[in-house]
């Protein structure tokens, strides 16, 4: 494993006294898009909780760089100030928090931080948060009115996706973890918030998509493409890896990492 701005080696975690990850080794940098398919049970979201420090899985070995700085011993919200950010599969709602309060608290925790890439920008107020939220919800072509409600709380699948795609927009990580961002949306839910997600690709982020389908990265070209099967990671290789996962489907690729001979 060479250098890069987020750099996983030799990777193992625990949840429950269950080991899930077994050495996962993958590097993204900026201005990268990497896939990361998988069976049910691979271990996908554990690894993308694990990244970004939730509290109830144990790294047993390995270590997390990013940007040179191994992050295992940061909590959560001082790997995001690092400029890591994870996308929900299942976002919370919060009832009584309103949408637009909640980002520019989340900008300034992190424009007030004094690491990461932001980290001296300072506090933004009310006044100067406003232009940049409408700008940023004409880039995603969200309305209005969507940031007046209540996070998350009585909105749909897709909105709710599209909240998280808009937190990244303002936040502006370095790596972006999306886990299974595409997960019980219709095919027009996923066409809108894959194109919120394009809107925001360059140079100055990497984008880790975690799926089980190959559908989402018809509309989210990645550069490379990897395979978890029992903990680690199996199969690397570019886009057309998704493809081939597509039309063998997981049971092959499992019996042949597992040394099997099904045919």
């Amino acid at each position: 494993m060479g250098n890069g701005d987020l750099v996983i080696r030799n990777l193992h975690a625990k949840v429950a006294g269950s080991e899930i990850l077994n050495g996962v080794n993958l590097t993204v940098n900026k201005g990268e898009v990497h896939a990361l398919m998988g069976p049910n049970g691979s271990g996908k979201s554990t690894l993308s909780y694990v990244i970004m420090g939730h509290p109830n899985y144990e790294v047993t070995e390995g270590e997390v760089l990013l940007n040179g700085e191994n992050i295992l011993d940061l909590k959560a919200d001082e790997r995001a100030r690092r400029g890591l950010f994870l996308a929900f599969q299942a976002p919370m709602a919060i009832p009584g928090v309103n949408t637009q309060n909640f980002l520019r608290l989340a900008m300034n925790a992190v424009r007030t931080s004094g690491v990461g890439p932001h980290g001296e920008e300072g506090v933004l107020s009310a006044r100067e948060f406003r232009p940049l939220l409408q700008e940023n919800l004409k880039l995603l072509k969200v309305d209005n009115s969507f940031v007046s409600r209540y996070l998350n709380d009585g909105f749909s699948g897709g909105e709710k996706k599209r909240a998280e795609v808009l937190q990244m927009s303002l936040l502006k990580p370095q790596i972006s973890i999306l886990d299974e961002i595409d997960s019980g949306l219709d095919v027009d839910a996923v066409r809108i918030v894959s194109e919120g997600v394009n809107a925001l690709l360059g140079p100055a982020m990497g984008v880790l998509i975690i799926t089980h389908y190959q559908r989402i990265l018809n509309y989210i070209k990645p550069d490379f493409v990897h395979v978890l099967v029992d903990g680690r990671i199996v199969l690397d290789g570019g886009p057309e890896l998704a493809l081939q996962v597509e039309d063998r489907g997981y049971e092959k690729i499992i019996d042949d990492a597992r040394g099997g001979t099904a045919a």
